[in-house]
């Protein structure tokens, strides 16, 4: 295998972020307890340098759709870039958000943001795999690198507990999903995404073929168990509670949104490859769109009803992510409904977009409550946290309302394509029980916002100190929130661009 000079290019990115973990690495063995903070420093400087590699890339590709590389097993066009860029502002602000809770915690260790960092290249084969192998390769990367962090905090047994709980399943649901990959590839003979595409199409329609459809099948549905676990789509959902609760909290944001992110990037890969160019196991779409509509509502019903009875905030979120993986599922049955329906597309991209910020600011704001003995992620811990803490108050009030779609904040934009998008392809059960669903779940954050607000502080309770990364990254994510719902218009068009469509005319008429 020989490496161009644009495989090089391609894979600067995910080569900086590898070099920067193994620096802190490094780095590490020589920093004195006190002075552990700088590898967060050296972390953050590896992503902006990254970015760099990514924005080069971008440039370099100007108005192409895409590119081939490492012989035609990675493809990075504007699809791949978004999520890069998404992937490594959400791995920002969730290291903003790390330095002084790792200090509270006594584990500010170097490996925790080499970890983080591996993780995200991970998450980059993910979104720019062309082939099956590459995907899965990326997929470990992360997982692996996840499984360590949830388990991060020895010294507690709940963090234990939660990262073996997610290494079992998770090992369980990567073995289905490759024995559903490699079933494939005994039918196409290949493991490359758009070639069992076209296999995949004349086993659909040529007759000749009939006898390899049992186990296309088999190998669809393996495929989609561990397509679903991975975003934490009900029912394959049970790992999400335990280890969002057990986890470090900047560590549960993070997998929140950038985890979540990556999984819906390979979901989108795999079943439609490209969203401008159908492939993948699109050619299956008769049997898998089923499949989606039932788990979306299944999603929605089953996370909904379960956040209702939660007492602890990091699980009441848990369930309030898988309910919005359901919202999303919904987009991608309309988006591939027909045969490209963009605004539904257009609704997962957005939503993964604003999810990143609102929901990061609410694991910011819980994060911040963890001082001296108090862990902080029980609902009565944020009693009175007005008189406490009022800004940060008022910010989780602003990110709890996103989360449940009012307007003008962001989270509402995200609904709002899913919606149309039901509606334009004809779901109109969907749709009302998808806005059903989004005015049931207002209820669980108003708990939040009544704790916040209406109850007296705990005794004893005075103001909250908050160090000043923490600051920085509930003020980018309270900004972002804020200006993406009032402001909404250059976000559009970057997604636009992401999936490489116009502005929809109704997308004009509620921007204007």
């Amino acid at each position: 295998m020989q490496f161009t000079s644009t495989d090089y290019m391609l894979v600067l990115p995910m080569t900086l972020l590898t070099l920067f973990a193994l620096g802190i690495l490094l780095i590490d063995l020589m920093l004195p307890q006190e002075q552990k903070w700088a590898n967060a420093v050296t972390a953050f400087i590896g992503l902006l340098f990254s970015a760099k590699a990514v924005y080069n890339i971008q440039e370099w590709l100007g108005t192409n759709s895409g590119t081939y590389g490492l012989m035609r097993t990675m493809l990075v066009d504007h699809f791949t870039l978004y999520f890069f860029y998404l992937f490594l502002a959400a791995t920002a602000i969730a290291i903003l958000m790390s330095v002084r809770y790792l200090e509270i915690e006594r584990e500010s260790h170097g490996e925790y943001y080499a970890l983080m960092l591996l993780s995200v290249v991970g998450m980059m084969c993910m979104a720019a795999g062309a082939d099956v192998v590459l995907i899965f390769i990326g997929l470990e990367l992360m997982a692996i690198s996840t499984y360590v962090l949830v388990g991060f905090l020895r010294r507690d047994r709940r963090s234990n507990e939660a990262a073996l709980k997610y290494f079992l399943l998770g090992a369980f649901s990567s073995g289905i999903f490759a024995y559903g990959l490699s079933l494939f590839y005994g039918i196409a003979g290949s493991t490359n995404l758009d070639t069992i595409g076209g296999q995949l199409r004349n086993v659909v329609a040529d007759p000749r073929y009939a006898a390899y459809k049992p186990v296309a099948i088999v190998a669809l549905l393996a495929t989609l168990t561990g397509l679903l676990f991975k975003i934490a789509a009900v029912p394959f959902h049970q790992w999400a509670p335990d280890a969002y609760e057990g986890a470090p909290t900047s560590i549960t944001g993070f997998m929140s949104v950038a985890v979540k992110a990556a999984g819906w990037a390979m979901l989108l890969r795999v079943l439609i490859f490209s969203p401008v160019r159908l492939s993948g196991l699109v050619a299956m779409r008769a049997t898998w769109l089923p499949v989606l509509v039932f788990v979306s509502i299944a999603t929605m019903t089953g996370a909904n009803l379960a956040a209702l009875t939660q007492s602890n905030t990091k699980r009441l979120l848990a369930y309030s992510s898988i309910a919005h993986v359901g919202y999303m599922l919904l987009g991608l049955v309309a988006g591939s409904a027909i045969e490209l329906n963009a605004d539904g597309i257009k609704g997962i991209l957005i939503y993964l977009l604003v999810y990143t910020f609102m929901n990061l600011g609410a694991f910011g704001v819980i994060t911040s409550l963890r001082h001296r003995n108090v862990i902080g992620d029980e609902l009565d811990d944020l009693n009175g946290l007005y008189s406490r803490a009022p800004v940060e108050a008022v910010l989780m009030l602003v990110f709890v309302l996103s989360l449940a779609g009012i307007p003008p904040l962001a989270g509402f934009y995200g609904k709002y394509f899913i919606f149309l998008s039901l509606v334009e392809t004809q779901h109109y059960a969907l749709a009302a029980l998808g806005v059903f669903y989004s005015v049931f779940g207002l209820y669980y954050y108003l708990k939040i916002a009544n704790a916040m607000f209406m109850r007296p502080a705990e005794k004893g309770e005075g103001a909250l100190p908050i160090g000043y990364a923490m600051r920085a990254a509930l003020g980018v994510t309270g900004f972002a929130t804020l200006f993406i719902g009032i402001m909404p218009n250059r976000f559009i068009e970057a997604v636009n661009w992401a999936i490489g469509m116009a502005t929809n005319p109704n997308t004009a008429k509620l921007i204007r």
